[in-house]
């Protein structure tokens, strides 16, 4: 049995341990924010934080998760009104969106460590979370805008 929490509230979960948490969020808790890339951690679509941390949720077994915090684009902020979420709405980031849930939490798990993040900060952080239509500049203005940083 494995217990956690989702977004502030407690789950016990009994299934096969081997189970992606990406599946335990979308097809047992409906937390849809959260998608599905790759499917070997090399995208970061699936990026969510465990216990304050960003992680590929595609390749974080349940088991992994035993008394664990973990927290979705949904449990980010519960107004959608965190800085960056703004920010990214402010700037038009997105394109067609599918990656940006996954940019945003990799994001947030930067300035959770570097307030004030330089260009060079953005850029190494950032590595891996793969935008196909390339909104990388966007992304990097964004993250300076929420941090309070000149762009």
């Amino acid at each position: 049995m494995v217990q956690l929490s989702v977004n502030g509230v407690a789950h016990k979960y009994d299934g096969d341990p081997e189970m992606p948490l990406l599946w335990y969020l979308r097809d047992l808790l409906e937390l849809a924010g959260t998608k599905y890339g790759c499917g070997a951690g090399l995208c970061g679509a699936c990026t969510v934080h465990l216990n304050g941390k960003p992680v590929r949720s595609c390749i974080t077994a349940m088991k992994d998760t035993a008394g664990m915090k973990i927290t979705t684009i949904e449990g980010l902020s519960p107004d959608g009104k965190h800085p960056l979420q703004l920010a990214w709405q402010d700037l038009n980031v997105m394109q067609c969106g599918y990656c940006q849930s996954g940019q945003i939490m990799q994001a947030a798990g930067l300035l959770k460590e570097k307030p004030k993040p330089t260009d060079a900060d953005i850029d190494a952080y950032m590595t891996g979370n793969i935008c196909r239509c390339g909104t990388y500049q966007r992304i990097r203005s964004a993250i300076k805008k929420a941090a309070g940083v000149k762009a």
